[in-house]
């Protein structure tokens, strides 16, 4: 029998795990610490001690979920192929991940900040945010090193037109949009790709 006032052993990865996925499903105001922790299945002071406060608790579940589900982008945009191809892989892998069964909907990092007062998480999202389109921006640019991108397309346009349309298949998949749907999104974003001109 464990000695009165012995914290209960719990396993940190797991907790973690659980406590992103109701960020994911919740966002961060949304997630009340009541039901954090239950899903964690730990006390409030075995939070605080182990995590430090519920903001720390969420900046640590970001970082999970970005290193996990929400690593398609990265992965695509440094696959091989053309940028043209790189781009297309990370909106489609995105796509069906957002919209597939045994996990919320949508991406974790767009929607977890909806209605949410803190402006310090509001801004570690928001970096998260930029990041992933500066990984665009630069398969772009080195899209027109190699010579598949079009010299003199804006660059930086095109980086916040496709970040902003991972946004949109994010929020379409929480509202029930399906895989084809999402697919369907995709195709339109990608007729959009600037195309080189020809020779004359």
């Amino acid at each position: 029998m464990s000695p009165r006032g012995r914290p209960r052993a719990f396993d940190r990865d797991a907790a973690l795990e659980r406590a992103m996925r109701l960020f994911w499903e919740r966002g961060y105001e949304g997630a009340s610490m009541a039901e954090l922790t239950a899903v964690m299945e730990i006390g409030s002071p075995s939070l605080y001690a182990a995590f430090g406060s519920k903001e720390a608790l969420f900046r640590e579940a970001v970082e999970l979920y970005r290193g996990t589900a929400g690593s398609l982008t990265g992965r695509a945009l440094a696959s091989g192929g053309t940028a043209r191809e790189a781009v297309e892989r990370a909106l489609r892998d995105n796509a069906a991940s957002y919209a597939e069964h045994g996990h919320p909907k949508g991406c974790l990092v767009v929607l977890a900040a909806f209605n949410c007062s803190n402006q310090a998480v509001r801004d570690h999202l928001a970096d998260a945010r930029r990041q992933g389109r500066d990984q665009i921006r630069q398969r772009l640019l080195r899209g027109v090193a190699e010579g598949d991108v079009p010299a003199g397309v804006d660059v930086d346009g095109l980086a916040t037109f496709y970040t902003a349309v991972l946004s949109s298949l994010s929020l379409e998949a929480r509202d029930g949009a399906t895989a084809r749907e999402l697919g369907a999104v995709v195709d339109g974003a990608m007729a959009a790709w600037p195309e080189r001109t020809p020779a004359p």
